[in-house]
C-alpha cells in the first residue's frame, strides 16, 4: 500500500458558506477512508488549489459567487481530464444533473440527502465510479429531453440567471444571490431572452415549467 492510500482520500471541499464547509468537513473527517480535506470558498480559489494539491476528489457546489461551480468544473476538466468531481448542491432538478455530467462531473448528490450518502459518493467517485442517488436518477430518466436542446445555448452562468428568473427572483435579488452587479444581471437577462426567443420574464418562467426544468418539489 502506498502513502496516498494509507493517508486516505484527499478531498477539496468547495462551498462559499464557511459554516456549511465546517459542518461537512466534520462529517467527512469522521470517515475512515477520507484523509486530508482542503477548503475553498469560490471557484477561482478552488481551481488554484486543485492545481496546487491535485486532490483525489473535488466536492463542488454549483451556486458560487463569481465563477459558478459548473464553469469551474469545466475549467478543471479541460486541464485535468482525470479529475474526479462530485457535485454537491441544493439543486435537484434534472436539468442541473444533466449539465453537471456534461461538464465532466463523475457524481451528483443533493444537499437534502443524508450525510452518509455524501461519504459513500466520495468513496465511489474516488474509485472512478459514477455516483447518482436513486431519487435523482429516477427524476433524470423521466425528464423531457427537449429542454436540453433549448438550454444548451446558455452558458453555465446564463443558466444560473435563467433559473433564478424563472423562480421569480428580481434583478436585485439575483444580484445579491450571485454576487454580481444589477447591471450585469440585467445584461444576462437580455442575452437569455434573445437566445431563447422570449420577451419577458414571465415567458421564461412558462418555458421552464412547460419543459420540466423544476422538479416536483420545487
Amino acid at each position: 500500500m502506498n502513502d496516498k492510500e494509507t493517508q486516505g482520500i484527499t478531498v477539496l471541499l468547495v462551498d462559499d458558506h464557511e459554516v456549511v464547509r465546517t459542518g461537512y468537513q466534520l462529517l467527512l473527517s469522521r470517515a475512515d477512508k477520507i484523509g486530508e480535506i482542503i477548503e475553498a470558498g469560490s471557484g477561482e480559489v478552488a481551481y488554484d488549489l486543485y492545481n496546487q494539491f491535485r486532490p483525489d476528489v473535488v466536492i463542488m457546489d454549483i451556486s458560487l459567487p463569481g465563477v459558478s461551480g459548473l464553469t469551474t468544473t469545466n475549467k478543471i476538466m479541460a486541464k485535468y481530464s482525470d479529475a474526479k468531481i462530485l457535485i454537491f448542491s441544493m439543486h435537484d432538478e434534472p436539468v442541473y444533473v444533466s449539465r453537471a455530467f456534461e461538464a465532466g462531473a463523475l457524481g451528483y448528490v443533493s444537499k437534502s440527502s443524508a450525510g452518509e450518502l455524501l461519504v459513500q459518493a466520495v468513496c465511489d467517485v474516488a474509485e472512478g465510479t459514477q455516483f447518482l442517488s436513486a431519487e435523482l436518477a429516477s427524476d433524470t430518466e423521466g425528464s423531457d429531453a427537449t429542454i436540453q436542446d433549448i438550454l444548451s445555448v446558455l452558458s453555465p452562468r446564463e443558466f444560473d440567471v435563467f433559473y433564478l428568473i424563472a423562480k421569480g427572483y428580481t434583478v436585485h435579488e439575483i444580484s445579491d444571490h450571485l454576487c454580481l452587479s444589477a447591471k450585469t444581471i440585467a445584461n444576462y437577462s437580455t442575452i437569455i431572452k434573445s437566445k431563447l426567443h422570449v420577451k419577458t420574464s414571465a415567458e421564461i418562467t412558462r418555458l421552464a415549467y412547460e419543459h420540466g426544468v423544476f422538479s416536483a418539489q420545487s
